[in-house]
């Protein structure tokens, strides 16, 4: 297998297989910690909504702070903010193993202590996915972000099924004892292996609240990356429901016990360490589309046999296809959207392929509990399985593929910023001309090819773009768009990419001879 397709090219990184082997254990502690929530849940009060609540309250989290912990990881330092959430999350580990094992720990204080978890995890992920790849070259990033899904699911069959046997023998408390220490693994890891500081730049910081804005409007703005989030959200609502119902689904449907569960999950996550072994060669062959169609497919039909087969044996074998249609579809989702997003904004755009997964899936979690509830586990997976399905409609207007480099690398501005009074970075805003004097019989091509810079101007900064044509002259025309502030415009400048400079390059050749753009700024007075 070649360097291309081989998962193993980048665990020959030093830091980053020692990165890759602490996130695992950081990952089986943490599916230990939400099976025997869920179970000591069903234990407690027999409700297939409350065990539902558990992957809730682990997921919620991440479509609540997921978007500014991206913010935060993009532009600070990334070491401290991961250390000071697994340092909380250690506390609020331990507190939750000591209610447990003095036998204080009711429903609403463990998912409560669960969803505090959930918060450190949300806190923590965008900047420790967008860091693990640092030693790894670019050309390496899809087998680097398979292997870490690997090692997820790696930890989804093993986590379980050693929390199933621990709960079974010992208890719920002594299963939270060990997540205390599968967390400080994850603390040592930053300690030995910190993630590669943000280069330094002149530019003023960008502030919380403006960072989250820049992030949601490049991804509107950014046809790449909104297609892999549409997709990622109708997939990750629907497929929720197996994740979320399995507890119901080995009591109700198939009547084991704690060992039976785990064993479900097992054999979900097992499916999704073969699938990853092969889905790089996979990627090699077929299109993002055809993958991502067939796992759909196959995760409908899953959770349509699981909602009629009631012999175990059966249902294990299924479990393991589901899981792998899970891995296949959600690896290739992270690797299109961390290879689309340039370097500024890919915390951000991380955060937003988690908002759009596990919001998803824990608002997904929740709606399909209740729907058994209120109308019994075989009509909450059939009609689950009929979402899924369905959701192969957004196929047409929503294309995946993977950004190029050239898309994603900044490149150098056309014209250098000559301002006779530079304003304050917040004022604003910010007005800015380009003037174009093109060659008589070109209008409709010219404006057919400058139309294009729309997405590139309103994803990087601008609140308003348009094309005028001068009344006066009409073989001129006037390129306008509107930026917040002029930091935003700095900003502005500093992320057009190498990708975006070729087409202002095509816009420019439609210019009369001996004539060059010109470009004016304005600052807004009044």
């Amino acid at each position: 297998m070649t360097a291309p397709t081989s998962i193993w090219s980048p665990l020959r990184q030093p830091a980053f297989r020692g990165l890759w082997i602490c996130g695992a254990v950081f990952f089986i502690g943490a599916g230990m910690q939400t099976m025997a929530a869920a179970w000591l849940m069903v234990e407690l009060t027999g409700s297939s909504f409350l065990a539902a609540l558990v992957q809730t309250a682990v997921f919620l989290p991440m479509f609540l702070l997921a978007l500014p912990a991206g913010v935060l990881a993009d532009t600070t330092d990334r070491r401290r903010l991961i250390s000071g959430a697994l340092i909380a999350q250690v506390a609020a580990c331990t507190l939750l193993a000591a209610l447990v094992l003095a036998g204080w720990g009711g429903p609403g204080s463990v998912l409560f202590l669960v969803f505090v978890c959930g918060c450190c995890t949300a806190v923590l992920t965008p900047a420790w996915n967008s860091s693990v790849v640092d030693p790894v070259p670019r050309e390496e990033w899809p087998q680097a972000i398979t292997a870490i899904g690997i090692a997820y699911n790696a930890a989804r069959a093993i986590g379980p099924t050693l929390a199933g046997l621990l709960f079974a023998r010992l208890g719920a408390g002594w299963v939270f004892v060990v997540t205390v220490f599968t967390t400080l693994v994850m603390w040592e890891s930053i300690r030995r292996w910190p993630p590669r500081a943000h280069p330094p730049s002149s530019l003023p910081p960008e502030r919380l609240w403006g960072g989250t804005l820049s992030g949601l409007r490049f991804a509107w703005h950014s046809r790449i990356i909104l297609a892999q989030l549409v997709r990622v959200m109708a997939f990750s609502a629907a497929g929720s429901a197996l994740w979320a119902l399995l507890p119901v689904i080995a009591q109700r449907q198939l009547g084991t016990g704690a060992e039976g569960f785990g064993l479900l999950m097992g054999c979900l996550g097992t499916g999704a360490v073969c699938s990853g072994l092969v889905i790089g060669r996979l990627r090699a062959r077929f299109a993002l589309d055809a993958i991502v169609s067939l796992s759909c497919a196959v995760f409908a039909a899953v959770m349509l046999l699981a909602a009629w087969v009631r012999v175990p044996s059966v249902v294990y074998v299924a479990m393991a296809f589901g899981g792998a249609a899970w891995m296949a579809t959600m690896s290739t989702f992270n690797t299109a959207t961390q290879a689309s997003a340039p370097p500024w904004v890919r915390s951000r755009a991380v955060a937003l392929h988690i908002v759009s997964a596990l919001g998803a899936f824990a608002i997904g979690s929740a709606f399909w509990g209740a729907v058994s509830d209120i109308a019994g586990l075989t009509a909450a997976l059939v009609a689950a399985g009929v979402v899924m399905a369905a959701g192969l409609l957004l196929v047409r207007p929503f294309p995946l593929r993977m950004g190029a480099l050239h898309e994603v690398t900044q490149g150098t501005p056309w014209d250098e910023l000559f301002v006779v009074d530079e304003p304050s970075p917040s004022a604003g805003p910010v007005a800015v001309e380009v003037g174009y004097r093109i060659r008589p019989g070109v209008d409709q091509a010219f404006l057919d090819t400058i139309s294009h810079m729309k997405d590139p101007r309103r994803r990087d900064g601008a609140s308003f773009w348009r094309v005028y044509r001068d009344l006066g002259e009409p073989s001129r025309y006037v390129e306008r768009f509107i930026v917040a502030s002029w930091a935003d415009y700095l900003h502005q400048r500093a992320r057009a990419t190498v990708a975006d400079r070729a087409l202002e390059t095509e816009i420019r050749a439609f210019l009369a001879e001996g004539e060059s753009a010109t470009m004016s700024h304005y600052i807004a007075e009044r």
